[in-house]
């Protein structure tokens, strides 16, 4: 049972008069008045137990992107129900307004929704719906809170989709689906042509030039249905905050632009998510399936504070991998981490695969050296140079071992991956 505000004015309207005549009886009179209206109203209230309800929200939305929590009341009171309903999610589920007022007779029912705008990643649980019927005076009424378990899949927002279009254009020309052609070692051979000015030379057909008396060149196109694994580090690196968020996302935002990429362009793509164990992993999964599996996935992903276990993750890589694939690691290039972590076990993974190795830059930190207007700052441009230096030094370590090194700001990340992979396709290397 519960007193609501009019019943809380009724008994300061008696205050008044109460006041002017400050009289014990007076004063008892009044409060066994309210309390006579106030148990009354509670009498008449329909009982919160005799309502069904049920809840429903879609099984996933989008980062950022709204939908709706619906809640269906039937009334099997008996009488009139009037009050109100609290919709309680997670504060990161973005329930806007959570409390619904309702008036719905004996036997009927009604509809209640809350607007939801998730505002983190992952599985936004519901919190216990109350119930509160009030009486005709709604001077008093009764209350409830039910367990209606429901919950809302929060999928990364893909931002990098934007960059697909102008990605896709320059893989069609690379494919031969447009009027440019490319040459380079590993591609396959598509068709003949004529030469026209600005023709790589070596890709003359002699023969074919000799038999038809006009020069005549080989056009190729990049090979297809090659392996693509990205493995997205989820271990305590990648739970540092780059702006807003934290390095995890924007390694998800490049592995979906890679994944959506390098499946148009013919690939099979594989993507693990891995610190000591497997957090996530897709595979088989291609065409139209391919990006769903992914967001699916990687929707409750979240960083785990342990170290990498690399000599492990070598190992899940060979098992998965039984020819030589391209391996992208999204991972940090801080030197203690790639030192102790990375450093040791990167020969057997490029002796059999092309590795690219991404990572994501602090903008924060290229302000820090840039800005020197006073001795404090001085010092935070020394450091930030230091440290500058030091993961310059690493990524030139790995790139002597054959590694492909890609750092980048979390804004950059994606479309700047999507270019490197285009760029090694274009080179023959993939």
């Amino acid at each position: 049972m519960v007193v609501t505000g009019r019943a809380v004015a009724l008994l300061a309207l008696g205050a008044l008069p109460v006041l002017a005549r400050p009289e014990v009886a007076t004063v008892v009179a009044w409060v066994l008045l309210v309390a006579l209206v106030w148990a009354l109203d509670v009498g008449l209230a329909a009982s919160p137990r005799r309502l069904t309800v049920t809840r429903s929200v879609p099984g996933s939305v989008r980062l950022d992107e709204p939908t709706t929590s619906t809640v269906v009341l039937t009334n099997g009171a008996g009488r009139r129900a009037r009050g109100v309903l609290r919709d309680a999610w997670q504060p990161s589920a973005g329930a806007a307004v959570p409390v619904h007022s309702f008036d719905v007779r004996a036997g009927e029912g009604a509809r209640l929704r809350t607007t939801l705008v998730p505002r983190r990643r992952g599985d936004r649980t519901a919190a216990a719906l109350t119930l509160r019927t009030l009486g005709p005076l709604r001077v008093g009424g009764r209350q409830v809170s039910l367990d209606v378990p429901a919950m809302l899949r929060v999928l990364p927002p893909f931002r990098s989709r934007r960059h697909l279009p102008s990605r896709l254009a320059r893989l069609r020309e690379m494919d031969g689906r447009s009027a440019v052609q490319v040459r380079g070692e590993g591609t396959e051979f598509d068709s003949l042509r004529e030469y026209v000015i600005g023709d790589d030379v070596r890709s003359i057909d002699w023969r074919a030039t000799a038999r038809r008396g006009d020069v005549v060149v080989r056009t190729w196109r990049p090979e297809r249905d090659r392996r693509v694994l990205i493995v997205l580090d989820t271990s305590r690196t990648s739970a540092a905050r780059i702006g807003d968020e934290p390095r995890l996302d924007a390694g998800i935002e490049a592995s979906l632009l890679l994944s959506a990429l390098a499946s148009h362009a013919g690939d099979r793509v594989e993507l693990l998510a891995f610190d000591r164990r497997a957090r996530a992993r897709v595979a088989g999964a291609s065409g139209a399936r391919l990006m769903p599996a992914l967001a699916e996935a990687l929707a409750p992903v979240e960083p785990k504070l342990v170290e990498a276990d690399w000599p492990a993750l070598v190992t899940a890589i060979g098992e998965r991998l039984s020819q030589r694939a391209l391996v992208v690691l999204l991972t940090t290039t801080d030197p203690a981490a790639v030192e102790s972590g990375l450093l040791p076990v990167v020969d057997g993974l490029v002796r059999n695969h092309l590795v690219v190795v991404a990572s994501v830059r602090d903008p924060e930190i290229d302000g820090l050296r840039r800005t020197r207007t006073d001795v404090e700052d001085l010092y935070d441009a020394a450091a930030a140079e230091r440290g500058e230096l030091e993961r310059t030094s690493v990524a030139t370590v790995l790139r002597r071992r054959g590694v492909e090194v890609l750092h980048a700001p979390p804004e950059e990340l994606a479309p700047a991956l999507a270019d490197l992979y285009l760029a090694l396709k274009r080179a023959g290397r993939l």
